[in-house]
């Protein structure tokens, strides 16, 4: 029977991990691996790894993604002549709350796909395994900020990249992970909408 936590134990620097030494330079490596190539990343990860370096690594991505959201938004604002106090107010408002609950997003939809992957691949898996293998793809949100591609990174984050993880590291068929990806996106992506619905409806 395969083991992908001895499989992942051979891991090397094909997926190389995000460290609290090198923050700028590991979190630079971690999302060139999982941008260029995920399934050589994903196919070195290792399972066993710690959970306090992604959960770092998830604010420090959130973080940049959301100073840079904020500058966008308010120099659009600035050029075509809709910038006020109060959106601008909300506007930092929301970039903050998305930076300190990014890790608890995570975990949650780390928590949908593990229940998922019980189901669907009848793996014993555990929430940090999952919560690791979700995080550093979650690195693709480094690239929401950017005007329509945001509207395409979280599907291809919970759909592409977790679809791609999920066959790699626990060796099931590309049906299979296709079907625990889609399971696991359908909540996630219906619940973030409902959220970004209700947030924006002040100023929508």
């Amino acid at each position: 029977m395969y083991n992908p936590k001895m499989e992942n134990a051979k891991a090397n620097t094909n997926a190389p991990e995000f460290r609290l030494n090198e923050p700028l330079e590991s979190g630079r490596a971690a999302i060139s691996a999982v941008l260029r190539n995920p399934r050589n990343f994903y196919r070195n990860f290792s399972l066993e790894g710690p959970i306090k370096e992604p959960v770092v690594f998830v604010l420090l991505v959130s973080a940049v993604a959301g100073i840079l959201r904020v500058a966008v938004s308010l120099l659009s604002g600035a050029i075509f002549g809709d910038l006020t106090l109060s959106v601008a107010g909300f506007t930092v408002l929301e970039a903050l709350l998305f930076v300190v609950l990014s890790p608890v997003a995570v975990g949650v939809g780390a928590a949908v796909y593990l229940l998922s992957i019980r189901t669907f691949i009848g793996q014993r898996s555990n929430l940090k395994e999952v919560y690791r293998i979700l995080a550093y793809a979650y690195g693709m949100m480094i690239l929401a900020w950017i005007p329509i591609v945001d509207a395409f990174v979280i599907t291809y984050i919970l759909m592409v990249l977790m679809g791609i993880a999920i066959r790699t590291v626990y060796r099931t068929t590309f049906l299979t992970a296709l079907i625990t990806a889609l399971v696991g996106y359908v909540p996630i992506s219906t619940g973030l909408i409902m959220v970004r619905l209700l947030a924006a409806g002040p100023f929508g």
